[in-house]
């Protein structure tokens, strides 16, 4: 099946679209739009003092917050002002939990129940959410509320699937080509293939067909960006058939900037200090005096390929490392505990740091594994080296 570069959220996808019409913008002639926004929420089952944060989304990024404060008596606030509307994460804790909110300039009310669980990391979901006094947030849930038939869809195909999923996922973990063999030649996991070939196709269709439709507008652009977990040259025809006013709004102008990246190859990078899992201060440089090449590597705990990479760096480390070349790891978690846990997981033998939001921004991560090779003068001369274009890459500069 032909590989989808769609991130599924809530397995749907999102558009949002504001209606322009004659009415509409004599009501704005009647009564001038309210020229700030100002956010009131009243949230229940969390303890004063939570820390509440507006965070921008939709970016490909790891933003920082535009506003922050706590909760007092169940009851928050933020106020500020757009020049068009924008969407944000309400994020609660320490990254615990979030309620996404289209915002615009108008005054908005956010209420929810909350629940911290008791399990490990004590992640903070909500229900009974209503969101009111944003008509860009009333479109988004209109315009969203086909996700409850592909939710349906994907529930539908998965039924009866999950001991045949499981036999299927020990064979690939063990490497057993006759099982996996004799597993996919079954009826049952040929019917299963064909849905969800069906299910991803409907996904891709009502992509493309949305974006189209909404061309003239920032909601294409912002279409995108919620619907793509990265960019190819594949994508640029999608861009292309965008107005200028699309291409020049707020969202327009970060999917150009995401779509058409620009190289830091042959660019120096910047001192920097981050932590280590014990909270002691690392110098970049300091951990990169002498050495002859270092490879600035950001993962997560809970990227797969990431870590599924880390038996290639151990690797590398091995053999190279009397040679000259050091290895930085750089983790983006928000959580710190299930980074120290990866940590121990994973027993990397080399400088582990956690990010403070500016350092992955500095270097354009936009999507993990990323990892840049740096020289001796703190040159970038290669980026997204793994595996054996790394090693390779290595032999080459590192020859005895």
């Amino acid at each position: 099946m032909k590989a989808i570069k769609y991130k599924i959220l809530g397995l749907c996808t999102c558009l949002f679209m504001i209606s322009n019409n004659s009415e509409a913008q004599k009501k704005k002639t009647a009564s001038p739009a309210v020229a700030s926004y100002f956010i009131e929420g009243s949230i229940t089952g969390l303890a004063d003092g939570t820390a509440v944060k507006l965070v921008p989304g939709a970016t490909h990024s790891s933003e920082l917050p535009v506003a922050e404060t706590t909760l007092k008596e169940g009851k928050f606030s933020f106020t500020g002002k757009l020049n068009e509307p924008r969407f944000f994460y309400v994020v609660f804790g320490k990254n615990k939990g979030n309620i996404s909110v289209m915002v615009e300039n108008s005054k908005i009310k956010i209420s929810a129940a909350g629940t911290v669980s008791d399990q490990e990391g004590e992640r903070i979901s909500f229900k009974d959410v209503v969101i009111t006094g944003s008509k860009a947030h009333d479109y988004y849930k209109k315009e969203t509320a086909f996700k409850e038939e592909l939710d349906k869809d994907y529930k539908d195909y998965h039924v009866g699937i999950e001991d045949l999923s499981n036999k299927v996922g020990k064979a690939r973990k063990e490497g057993n080509k006759k099982v996996l063999d004799s597993l996919y030649s079954t009826e049952q996991w040929k019917t299963f293939e064909a849905a969800e070939k069906a299910f991803f196709t409907k996904v891709e269709k009502t992509t493309l067909d949305l974006i189209a439709k909404h061309k003239t507008t920032w909601w294409g652009p912002f279409f995108m960006m919620t619907n793509f977990s990265y960019f190819t040259p594949d994508q640029k025809p999608l861009y292309d058939q965008f107005s200028d006013a699309a291409k020049k709004s707020y969202y327009g102008q970060i999917l150009d900037k995401d779509l058409n990246p620009k190289s830091l190859i042959g660019t120096s990078i910047a001192n920097f200090n981050l932590k280590d899992k014990d909270g002691k201060p690392y110098n970049a440089k300091d951990i990169v005096t002498g050495k002859k090449y270092i490879l600035v590597d950001f993962w997560a705990s809970w990227c797969g390929p990431c870590r599924k990479e880390i038996p290639n760096l151990k690797t590398a480390y091995a053999e190279y490392g009397p040679k000259g070349f050091e290895i930085l790891s750089i983790s983006i978690d928000k959580d710190e505990k299930a980074w120290q846990k990866a940590l121990g997981q994973e027993n990397m033998q080399w400088h582990n740091l956690l990010d403070d939001d500016k350092v992955s921004k500095a270097f354009n991560v936009k999507t993990i594994p990323a990892t840049y090779l740096v020289d001796a003068k703190g040159v970038i001369i290669g980026d997204n080296l793994r595996g054996a274009e790394l090693e390779a890459k290595l032999k080459e500069l590192l020859k005895s």
